[in-house]
């Protein structure tokens, strides 16, 4: 009888120890304090093959809006993601001054994370208003920003998408909302600079009866950023907080959603916003951002 070969010692180490490093590393995305040794570990090994499929996942920085830029980043480090969009908390893109904005952005960018975006920026027809975010953003080195123009400050929006060739991605957000469904801001922006496009908000839309994934094949040229949530919330609903839930708990198709952008080729960031009423929420983060890596893993 023939004894199969054991695999060399020096195989057998590096397979436990890619084992335990890749659950140290998920338990510190919860927040554990003591794992800072695998953690350190996961940089020395051979990278993973990507299977995004070029689909870029990032955080939208409002999923953390009672923590500091200094709690968040060694948070969003361990996961593993390398964009976040930066909430107004994290960087007064609307009422602060360019250093403050120029600041926040460079801290990250320091940890090896970029800044891609902001949280919803407010644009109403005011010149001076919507040149400040303007002036705020580009000085800090963004391109884009996430807005809501109220509809007759579209005209000046882009006369400042113009000048500072900065993109605006408009945010639709649920019943109430100006923009109820990504596909209603999609009307508004039709006649204007095609720099101006959405950010599809998929569980604010689902709220709004809208199928996001027809909207995101429908409007592909026009989408800079989507916001990935979940929710048990009915498509009726009526309050734009319905029901969120870690992703993959909810009533999203996000398989398909995730297909949907698999398939136009979408080249911009795809971020999780959190909102679960919650006293902590990097476990929901961290379960959220494994779902749809398992999902496109699986592509």
């Amino acid at each position: 009888m023939i004894t199969p070969a054991r695999p060399a010692t020096s195989h057998v180490q590096h397979l436990i120890s890619r084992r335990d490093v890749l659950k140290g590393t998920a338990l510190a995305a919860l927040g554990l304090p003591w794992l800072g040794t695998l953690t350190a570990q996961a940089a020395a090994l051979p990278s993973l093959p990507d299977r995004t499929h070029g689909i870029k996942l990032g955080i939208a920085t409002y999923s953390f809006s009672t923590l500091t830029v200094e709690q968040i980043i060694p948070i969003v480090s361990q996961m593993g993601v390398k964009s976040v969009a930066l909430f107004r908390s994290h960087a007064p893109w609307g009422t602060g001054t360019v250093e403050e904005c120029r600041t926040a952005v460079k801290k990250f960018a320091d940890a090896g994370i970029a800044v891609t975006s902001t949280g919803v920026v407010q644009l109403k027809n005011d010149e001076a208003v919507v040149r400040k975010a303007f002036e705020n953003v580009r000085g800090a080195g963004l391109n884009k920003m996430c807005g809501q123009p109220t509809p007759d400050a579209f005209p000046l929006v882009e006369k400042f998408v113009k000048e500072f060739d900065v993109r605006v991605a408009i945010h639709n957000h649920g019943p109430t909302d100006l923009y109820p469904q990504a596909a209603d801001a999609m009307k508004a922006i039709q006649q204007y600079d095609a720099r101006i496009g959405l950010c599809v908000d998929v569980g604010h839309g689902w709220l709004a009866d809208e199928d996001p994934v027809a909207t995101i094949r429908q409007c592909r040229d026009r989408i800079f950023e989507v916001h990935l949530k979940d929710t048990i919330g009915p498509k009726d609903g009526k309050s734009v907080d319905a029901g969120p839930v870690v992703v993959g708990r909810g009533l999203l198709d996000l398989k398909a959603i995730m297909k949907a952008l698999v398939d136009i080729k979408f080249a911009y960031e795809a971020e999780f916003e959190y909102e679960e009423k919650v006293a902590d929420k990097v476990a929901g983060v961290a379960q959220s951002l494994g779902y749809v890596r398992g999902l496109l893993a699986a592509m």
